[in-house]
């Protein structure tokens, strides 16, 4: 079950020459729908970084498998599930579908980063920021 939905449409800017969504695209709409599930839980990345005294809630990892194209005019519902809080990264997986297709499945690896002692970025513990979104 999904922990967040968005629905994006496309748009000829979007596609590239072959009229199929770029695939980087896909990429801005996962961070998209990760930043609006922020937004709506708890006020948005910068309240969230202020609160828990980090620098951003950022990527270590990520990808994506697009088994059917998706195209202008088309309505991406997105779907977002945190799967897997571990003690300092977040597992975040998305899948999209037109209608019953689905046109792409992928997942972002993310950490809450603080500065540490020394003023170098450090992946933080992730209870804060789980507790903070009421998970």
């Amino acid at each position: 079950m999904a922990d967040f939905k968005l629905d994006v449409p496309v748009s000829f800017g979007h596609c590239d020459p072959a009229g199929i969504v770029f695939y980087p695209n896909y990429y801005r709409w996962f961070d998209r729908c990760f930043h609006s599930f922020l937004r709506e839980r708890a006020g948005g990345h910068r309240l969230i970084c202020e609160k828990l005294s980090a620098k951003g809630t950022g990527l270590i990892d990520s990808g994506a498998k697009f088994p059917a194209p998706a195209t202008e005019g088309d309505v991406i519902r997105l779907e977002m599930t945190l799967a897997d809080w571990g003690s300092r990264t977040l597992r975040v997986e998305y899948t999209g579908y037109v209608g019953d297709r689905r046109v792409v499945s992928g997942f972002e690896l993310r950490g809450l980063f603080l500065m540490d002692e020394a003023g170098r970025m450090r992946a933080g513990a992730l209870a804060p920021l789980r507790e903070l979104l009421r998970l």
